[in-house]
């Protein structure tokens, strides 16, 4: 995992190398004031050399300058670096989720994907920026300020050091409650995005059944979950900070203590330590143990950037659809289908669909009708591989899908559902959608076919309208006409209609229903429909129930055999 996120620097090596160079100088220039304040008070002052006491202040005060301009940089470049691995880890992971398998979204929520790829992902940022500064910085103080203060009195500096076995101890216990309680607090933070990613898509639902109150309280519940997580982390962060300053409390107490006793000879050792040197102990303690708190201080900051990469890294180890090592440009299709012996099951749960043999000829027009929940929208979703079938095998033109690369299988496919998924964009890029490369006049035609130009044409923007979120200021048919046209656009071979008109009124779809027609036109298609009048002139119908095909044939024959859709269709029109 060290070496994944390593991985990141390379891009940025000149700007880390110059960020850790001006964490070298200051670290160097750290040390100075002990030194000068020591040689202060053990030879200018004595002497009353006021000459070399203001040239030493003024090199001073040139240092704190040139470390004020470090700091500077460190500063800006330093998270302008850490930004840009954030953003580089952020386009990883948006590219990553577009080759991600149906059934990973099926498992996780949007709010929760969208937490790691922000929340997650900033504190990565600021490890990334500031964890090889602190390390650096810190180390070289540590380092200096010990050699520094052995040259002023040994003993005294052992004693010093015995404090920080004490820290490490102390870190190395508490570093595991604090790391758990963070990342449970991270899972939180992820469940109440969820959550309000939810509410908030369904607000219009909310309103319309006056639920508000529910909403609310179905929040807070995820709000006291955040809560206490957060309060078990702050817990752990108490212990952990409180615990190691009264540590370097109890050593600065006894540390002025020794050097005192030190100093007057009570101890037996070190008595030529003068009281400059003592001065400058005193005041080289903080340079010595400051470096040393930052590093333990620091672990909440790892801790955070470790937690928000391992969730970046699960993300990004979750395998992405893989196409078979033999798999082809499928080209051009002609879409005759044929399902053989196909059986699947999501996960190791119950079987969807069980031993389905089905064959759609090319042109024409097959329905799938049955009881909600008999697996039609599960043989829709197996035609453009969205899911590996668990066993038997799906040929398009006399060819396994699974020769064909995804890519080129979805190419061949239009897909209009009951559930029509609009970006927040303008009329003209959704059509485009369709087909990227398609010129204006390309676009309008297909809006044309689809029964929609003449509406668009009507609004001010034209096809430069916005429709909002999810197509939110357009009504249900415009939605669906919308999607017809992305459809014609495309103007694939292969056609899935799965309930593209049942969530239309009755005059809507007399509208829809004339587009989906010219739609259907020269191509397979795949209909899945619950009223049963809109695929009364299928060539085929196929009725399924409880994953298996209960009979076959045309609307005549179906009703001659007085099985399940004899008995649907009755119940249909009885009402």
């Amino acid at each position: 995992m060290l070496k994944r996120f390593l991985s990141y620097y390379k891009p940025h090596r000149f700007i880390f190398t110059m960020d850790m160079l001006a964490s070298l100088v200051m670290a160097m220039i750290g040390i100075t004031y002990p030194i000068i304040t020591r040689y202060m008070l053990n030879d200018l002052f004595p002497q009353r050399n006021y000459r070399m006491l203001v040239i030493l202040g003024t090199a001073l005060l040139f240092l704190y300058i040139v470390r004020m301009l470090l700091q500077f940089f460190i500063q800006y470049y330093g998270h302008v670096m850490g930004v840009r691995m954030q953003a580089q880890m952020r386009s990883d992971m948006f590219n990553h989720l577009q080759k991600l398998p149906y059934k990973f979204y099926d498992d996780h929520e949007t709010g929760k994907i969208m937490s790691r790829m922000t929340n997650d992902l900033m504190d990565i940022s600021e490890l990334a920026h500031h964890g090889p500064e602190n390390i650096l910085i810190s180390s070289i103080s540590i380092i200096i300020s010990f050699v520094y203060l052995c040259t002023i009195n040994l003993p005294l500096t052992l004693i010093l050091f015995t404090c920080v076995p004490f820290l490490l101890i102390i870190s190395i216990t508490l570093r595991k409650k604090m790391r758990a309680a963070f990342k449970k607090s991270r899972q939180s933070v992820a469940e109440i995005n969820a959550a309000l990613e939810s509410s908030i898509s369904g607000i219009r639902v909310t309103k319309a059944f006056g639920n508000s109150q529910k909403e609310s309280e179905k929040f807070e519940i995820g709000n006291e979950k955040f809560v206490s997580a957060r309060r078990e982390a702050y817990k752990a962060m108490g212990q952990f900070h409180s615990t190691t300053s009264f540590v370097t409390d109890i050593f600065n107490v006894i540390l002025l203590i020794a050097g005192g006793l030190i100093l007057f000879g009570a101890l037996g050792i070190g008595r030529d330590m003068e009281f400059g040197d003592y001065s400058a102990f005193i005041v080289s303690i903080g340079v010595f143990i400051s470096p040393v708190l930052t590093l333990i201080n620091f672990m909440e900051q790892f801790q955070n950037g470790v937690t928000g990469f391992e969730r970046f890294v699960e993300i990004m180890d979750t395998p992405p659809e893989q196409d078979h090592p033999d798999a082809v440009d499928a080209g051009k299709l002609d879409g005759k289908i044929e399902f053989v012996n196909v059986t699947h099951a999501y996960d190791d749960s119950k079987e969807v669909i069980k031993n389905i043999d089905l064959k759609i000829e090319k042109g024409t027009k097959f329905a799938l009708v049955g009881p909600s929940g008999g697996g039609k929208t599960t043989i829709c979703h197996l035609i453009p591989a969205f899911y590996d079938i668990s066993d038997g095998e799906i040929l398009i033109d006399g060819k396994d899908i699974r020769t064909m690369t995804r890519e080129s299988l979805r190419r061949n496919i239009g897909i209009v559902q009951q559930d029509i998924y609009l970006f927040n964009a303008s009329i003209r890029d959704n059509i485009l959608y369709g087909r990227l490369d398609a010129t204006e006049q390309e676009m309008i035609e297909a809006a044309k076919r689809a029964n929609i130009h003449d509406y668009i044409m009507t609004l001010e923007n034209g096809y430069d309208t916005q429709i909002g979120e999810r197509g939110v200021k357009l009504s249900g048919g415009q939605k669906q006409r919308l999607s017809i046209a992305r459809v014609f656009l495309k103007n694939p071979p292969i056609l899935i209609l799965d309930e593209a008109t049942s969530a239309l009124d009755n005059a809507t779809e007399i509208l829809i229903q004339d587009a989906l027609d010219e739609l259907c036109q020269g191509r397979t298609t795949l209909v899945v429909a619950h009223r049963l009048s809109t695929i009364k002139n299928a060539d085929e119908i196929a009725v399924i129930c409880e994953g298996r095909v209960l009979e076959k044939g045309t609307h005549d024959q179906l009703m001659q055999n007085g099985g399940m859709y004899a008995e649907l269709y009755s119940q249909q029109f009885r009402r």
